[in-house]
């Protein structure tokens, strides 16, 4: 579990609010070693649309621990499915992220994806998440628990049970996609639809009167803001594809228009 200088863990800063992520889907050590400094809290590695193997993610993982600062790690698997799940757990990572939770006894199936026996399913081994065997007792008997679980809220019926899912014991925080969202909803990409606008807010409400963080994804820095004042209480923002191809387009269009100018 990564902590800060002055041993405070990830988990207790997420709590506390606030918390600033940033979408990884190159899967280049580089990318989070570049998150580090540029001084996000974590970084959210996604598996669920992007090729990256269980090598890949370790070495990012390593990377964010040898980066300056105290990078946090969350990582979403492709599926709420538990063999998906604990093999991305053993690496050793601050957290995770799944997608399409739309129940509380899908939420209760997540939460036992990440325990041990006989609080749930996990499998026991002595990977990096237990040092290799150096803390296996201690982090089989209680360490494991400090993992951060997110259920994602992808859909109107996750929006509907959203604080039945947040009440479940082990969910440590709910995260509202956009994108899903808004296409389960019939709105796809119209970020400003009442559709989409009502549903993030039934979730941030669901979350409040749980005492439970949501959050989510802003891919681009004008809508940070807009998400703030929604009520959001972390965000993922910003994606390093989407970043470079965006960046580079706007480079390009003020060279254009710098070479036409001296025509």
């Amino acid at each position: 579990m990564t902590t800060d200088a002055d041993g405070e863990s990830f988990r207790s800063r997420f709590a506390d609010g606030d918390a600033l992520g940033t979408w990884v889907s190159i899967g280049h050590p580089a990318i989070v070693e570049a998150a580090a400094r540029a001084g996000f809290d974590f970084v959210l590695i996604d598996t669920e649309h992007t090729a990256m193997s269980l090598e890949t993610v370790a070495e990012l993982a390593r990377a964010a621990a040898a980066s300056p600062g105290e990078l946090g790690v969350i990582v979403r698997p492709a599926w709420n499915d538990p063999v998906r799940i604990k093999r991305i757990l053993d690496i050793g990572v601050d957290g995770i992220m799944v997608p399409m939770i739309d129940t509380p006894d899908a939420a209760a199936e997540l939460v036992r994806a990440t325990r041990y026996p006989p609080d749930g399913d996990r499998g026991i081994a002595s990977g990096r998440a237990a040092g290799y065997g150096q803390n296996f007792v201690d982090y089989v008997a209680e360490e494991h628990r400090s993992l951060l679980t997110i259920a994602q809220i992808e859909t109107p019926t996750g929006v509907e049970h959203a604080a039945a899912i947040a009440a479940v014991e082990g969910i440590d925080a709910l995260f509202v996609g956009p994108a899903d969202l808004s296409a389960s909803l019939g709105v796809f990409a119209e970020w400003d639809a009442p559709e989409l606008t009502d549903a993030m807010a039934r979730s941030i409400e669901a979350g409040a009167n749980t005492d439970t963080p949501v959050g989510t994804l802003t891919v681009r820095e004008a809508d940070v803001a807009d998400r703030v004042e929604r009520g959001f209480d972390f965000q993922i923002a910003g994606k390093d594809m989407t970043t470079l191809i965006e960046t580079g387009e706007r480079i390009r269009e003020t060279y254009d228009e710098s070479v036409s100018s001296q025509q």
